[in-house]
């Protein structure tokens, strides 16, 4: 485990494999072990980096408000720590906006942009009501993890895992403080007016069955990215778990084309 101070921040990151380097955002979640279940995927032909930003479980800050400014310095941090030049930056949900926003303002370290599940800015109000809705139910933290795990996953991969596994899921959806922090910054994101000045080749990634972040959100990203491509899964937000060989595939045959 390596790590590198950001301000107040101790920011760990992991690395593994050997190649070119691509970097796994982690979004709203416990933390880069949201990418365990693909990141093994990647190691034959890239340098794999894991990053856990402030918010997440095993980085160390101050416990201050969320900001994508933030959430960029961090990642540029993590990238030229590394050392081994631009890298491939595929970043989810939340972490898809933190990507984007890299590439715009850190074209020097950024050699290719995959977007999973991601959006540009505040949404409509359903996308307002439902961060509302999720924030508000932090008092409650049984009732707190299962929303978190309804909005996470399809109603037909929670059909298919059955119910002993559905009740293993909600214990990593607690209402912990960076949890908190992060839905809180996901209320309030906007990175539209970063969006034009992508230049790195863009991947955007939707799915079809996500009902936190629709798909429709992913296809308005795409389009304010310049170049961008659009794919679209049948999965629902966490798509790393409901259709990992998919998404494997999708991201390798764009950053390795050929």
């Amino acid at each position: 485990m390596r790590e590198v101070t950001v301000g107040r921040a101790h920011v760990p990151y992991r690395v593994m494999g050997e190649g070119r380097p691509l970097v796994l955002v982690h979004g709203g979640s416990p933390g880069s072990k949201a990418w365990d279940g693909v990141a093994g995927a990647f190691t034959g032909t890239s340098t794999v980096v894991l990053p856990d930003l402030s918010g997440s479980d095993a980085a160390r800050d101050d416990g201050g408000e969320l900001t994508v400014e933030l959430l960029v310095e961090q990642l540029a941090a993590v990238i030229s720590d590394l050392g081994k030049g631009p890298a491939d930056v595929v970043g989810h949900s939340m972490g898809a906006s933190v990507a984007a926003a890299l590439a715009a303002v850190r074209p020097d370290l950024v050699r290719s942009v995959v977007s999973v599940t991601g959006w540009a800015g505040r949404g409509d109000e359903y996308l307002r009501n439902a961060f509302t809705v999720w924030r508000d139910l932090a008092g409650d933290g049984d009732t707190f993890a299962r929303y978190t795990m309804l909005i996470a996953f399809s109603r037909e991969h929670l059909a298919a895992i059955g119910p002993a596994a559905v009740a293993e899921l909600t214990t990593a959806f607690r209402p912990h403080p960076g949890r908190l922090r992060q839905i809180d910054l996901a209320s309030r994101l906007d990175v539209r007016d970063l969006l034009p000045g992508i230049q790195a080749p863009t991947l955007v990634i939707g799915c079809a069955r996500d009902t936190l972040i629709s798909a429709e959100y992913s296809r308005a990203l795409a389009a304010d990215i310049p170049g961008a491509s659009y794919e679209e899964v049948d999965s629902g937000h966490i798509v790393m778990a409901e259709r990992p060989t998919e998404f494997v595939k999708l991201v390798r045959d764009f950053i390795h084309p050929g």
